[in-house]
């Protein structure tokens, strides 16, 4: 039963609002873990209960299976999982437990790998190039190399299969989902009290030589020093260069010199920097202007463009937008590779964001700004059709790298732009006119049915209701095609405009090459719009006989008996 189905009323929003507050004060949230208590367990479902919400959430004995959880469940226990719908299709909440396992076993492995503090698993399976190890609080897999399973070679480790034991996490990527352990860093570490006292010797501002690259992950490095003590360098602090991951920069077993630059007495940690061994290439900056060229060295490529150097470690980026002038969309990668030194112009400098902004395209001359100063509007030039498509022709000029807009309306005056269009290829020469030169937007419009002489002009000097002499070039049931005198342009006079009676007004009546006269019905020179219509040069010719023979009787000398006896239906009026 639904008791508030309409949500426009006041007590249906009253009660929404009610829940929403219940469900924010119980921490119950789309995408969050929540505790559900188990309250009814079936063959294939498991029904739980959770304070705050409509109805109870239902899971999937196999789930269960899969993560292990089957054995373990009872009623009245609490068990974790993950809220993924407060309301599907059907009504019903989406839990799961097995993606809440996964979500808190990988928060617990983060957690233990920035602590730097060992885990417990199991070695579960062997595999190439080493074992595979389960994590024995949430059974996330990770990989232990075969030269981290001991400190000493060992030919057979069935005596260490499905054994709790403690490993180190050397190696750890969310985003590729990679976990590495050791088993041999718990071996030969060592204890707490002795870590404190390496600690110690340490403070801020130390220079460390020959620092051994142990591992990384997609946050930092983490260095070796001495044998004795583990140090992280987080990702920023690697190179004043953009660095996405510190396998870009390091190799496993590298040695290199690194600055202490923080000390943690109480978590046993040291931290580290390989770039503040170098002075900051960007108090440099103030030796760079803008609005002026310099060399950029092209250091990475990306999809929205490159990563350039204007000097080690001072890297700026070179957005794809400012490539080029004429080519929007064209990638980094078809006009540069990684090592090529290229033109450029500061186009912004933010100190705060420690930010360089430089464009490529504005050491080029503007094309659009060649252009208009070469061809100005109205100007007919000679171009290729370089590209077609279903309304418009592309066409280049002097290998400018432009292509100008032809739209096929601008083809011909007298026949149907479309039909026009498809009587021109790729590699065709043709001669165009300059409509229209926007260089803001970089566009240019051409045309080619101006350069030849409009035949509309005909009508410039006509007008409404004038009679006109054409010469009939076809006829149909539908009417008759006619073409003015001294006019290029052909019209159709439709069957309804022949003739003022029904019976006169047959388009078999005519013949092709008969002159014929005929009125202008409309004119409209904007538009470009003629309609032609003998009727109408009839019904003028008919009001103006009225007019002038209106005396009694004088209609029936007049040859239009149609006209006599309007003329009689007048004088009747008149009477």
């Amino acid at each position: 039963m639904e008791i508030y189905k309409d949500l426009s009323n006041p007590a249906s929003q009253e009660f929404e609002k009610l829940l929403n507050s219940q469900l924010s004060k119980n921490n119950i949230e789309e995408g969050k873990i929540i505790e559900g208590k188990i309250n009814k367990i079936t063959e294939k479902y498991v029904f739980l209960h959770v304070e705050g919400l409509k109805s109870e959430p239902v899971l999937d004995i196999n789930e269960l299976k899969t993560i292990g959880l089957k054995d373990k469940i009872k009623l009245g226990e609490k068990i974790s999982v993950l809220l993924e719908r407060l309301e599907d299709k059907m009504g019903e909440v989406v839990v799961s437990a097995s993606k809440a396992q996964k979500i808190k076993g990988w928060d617990k492995l983060v957690e233990a790998y920035e602590k730097n503090e060992p885990i417990m698993g199991k070695i579960t399976s062997k595999c190439k190039g080493g074992c595979i190890v389960e994590h024995i609080d949430t059974g996330s897999l990770m990989f232990l190399p075969g030269s981290q399973i001991s400190d000493k070679p060992l030919k057979d480790i069935s005596h260490l299969m499905n054994e709790p034991q403690k490993f180190a996490l050397i190696k750890l990527d969310k985003v590729r989902g990679n976990a590495c352990v050791s088993r041999r860093e718990i071996i030969s570490s060592f204890k707490k009290e002795d870590k404190a006292k390496i600690i110690e010797k340490y403070k801020v501002g130390d220079i460390i030589k020959g620092a051994e690259v142990k591992g990384y992950s997609s946050f930092g490095c983490f260095f070796n020093v001495n044998g004795e003590l583990d140090v992280l360098v987080h990702l920023q602090e690697i190179s004043y260069s953009r660095v996405n991951h510190p396998d870009e920069v390091f190799n496993i077993g590298e040695k290199h010199d690194l600055k202490v630059i923080t000390v943690d007495k109480e978590k046993l940690q040291v931290g580290c920097s390989v770039k503040q061994l170098s002075p900051d290439p960007f108090e440099h900056i103030e030796n760079y202007e803008l609005n002026k060229v310099y060399k950029a060295k092209v250091s990475k490529i990306m999809d929205f463009g490159a990563f350039c150097e204007l000097e080690p470690g001072l890297t700026t980026l070179l957005h794809s937008s400012e490539l080029s002038w004429t080519k929007k969309n064209i990638s980094a990668k078809k006009m540069f590779k990684v090592g090529d030194e290229i033109d450029c112009i500061i186009t912004e400098i933010d100190k705060e964001k420690r930010r360089v902004a430089i464009s490529h395209k504005l050491t080029l001359k503007n094309p659009f700004e060649v252009f208009e100063k070469k061809y100005p509007v109205g100007t007919i030039v000679e171009g290729e059709v370089v590209n077609k498509n279903e309304y418009s022709l592309f066409v280049n000029v002097e290998n400018l790298d432009i292509d100008a807009f032809l739209h096929c309306n601008d083809l011909t005056y007298l026949n149907n732009g479309e039909e026009e269009l498809s009587k021109y290829k790729k590699g065709d020469k043709i001669k165009v006119k300059v409509l229209e030169i926007k260089s803001e937007d970089q566009k240019i419009r051409v045309g080619l049915r101006q350069t030849e002489k409009d035949p509309f002009d005909w009508f410039k000097d006509k007008k409404k209701n004038q009679t006109i002499t054409v010469k009939i070039i076809s006829t149909d049931n539908k009417g008759l095609v006619v073409r003015p005198e001294g006019c290029e342009m052909d019209f159709i006079i439709k069957k309804s405009q022949i003739a003022i009676n029904a019976a006169d007004a047959r388009p078999t009546r005519f013949t092709g090459g008969e002159k014929v006269d005929c009125a202008i019905a409309e004119l409209d020179l904007e538009k470009r719009k003629v309609t032609l219509s003998m009727k109408l040069l009839e019904e003028i010719e008919k009001k103006e006989a009225l007019e002038k023979y209106g005396a009694e009787g004088s209609g029936k000398n007049l040859p239009f008996s149609s006209l006599s006896e309007d003329l009689k239906k007048k004088d009747d009026k008149n009477e």
